[in-house]
């Protein structure tokens, strides 16, 4: 492997959930009178979390959101948690088929709940625990900034210059590029439409690949 470490992003990665999380989103904001679609959702919301995430869907809205938004948004993410969500296809054997002595994380802006209940879900939490990191939990500045990378990095013992993340959102591949590592767009999920790969290029990401099997030859 070319490189001493792996990063990655959770949500649209190893998880086929941006589609239908930001569906859900966009549902929401259409049921309460502003018009949203799904591509419009991922287009704007898409990798943010925190107070970055509520300003943008305010600034989309034009004012402060319903009160009860985060108690929908909590009733949808409990019963996905409940029900599962598919890999990313490839995303598995990928993972399993690591070294089992390369250094890895998931540096996400997910939960760490999240993030752990649907490891569990698909089997590979094992592959991963306890480098479970997210931007709402162990960073004062989540993604579009780097810290979370370098927090990441830093927990494995890594050299953030040896180390490779595979991002699936341009707010993400922003930071992950800003971190200094080396950064595979990722565009295997089915959020990944036409145009996708050449917004990762713009925002500086060092190579793009369409699949996983993609990123097994740019890592070897």
């Amino acid at each position: 492997m070319k490189f001493d470490a792996i990063i990655f992003d959770f949500d649209g990665v190893l998880l086929e959930s941006e589609y239908s999380g930001n569906a859900h989103i966009a549902e929401y904001l259409t049921g309460i009178g502003h018009p949203t679609s799904p591509e419009d959702s991922m287009a704007n919301f898409m990798g943010l979390a925190g107070p970055e995430f509520l300003s943008a869907l305010e600034n989309w809205i034009g004012g402060p959101l319903p009160e009860d938004f985060h108690p929908a948004r909590e009733a949808e993410n409990r019963r996905v948690m409940a029900e599962g969500i598919d890999p990313v296809a490839g995303a598995i054997a990928f993972v399993r088929g690591l070294p089992r002595d390369i250094p890895r994380a998931i540096a996400s802006s997910s939960a760490t709940e999240w993030i752990a209940t649907h490891l569990d879900h698909l089997g590979i939490r094992d592959a991963f625990d306890p480098h479970l990191y997210s931007g709402k939990e162990h960073v004062a500045r989540g993604k579009p900034a780097p810290d979370l990378y370098l927090h990441a990095a830093d927990a494995i013992g890594a050299d953030i210059r040896r180390t490779v993340i595979l991002e699936d959102s341009p707010v993400g591949a922003k930071g992950a590029v800003a971190s200094g590592a080396h950064v595979i767009g990722l565009c295997a999920g089915s959020h990944c439409g036409p145009g996708h790969a050449d917004r990762l290029r713009d925002l500086g990401v060092h190579d793009v690949a369409a699949d996983f099997s993609d990123v097994a030859r740019l890592i070897s």
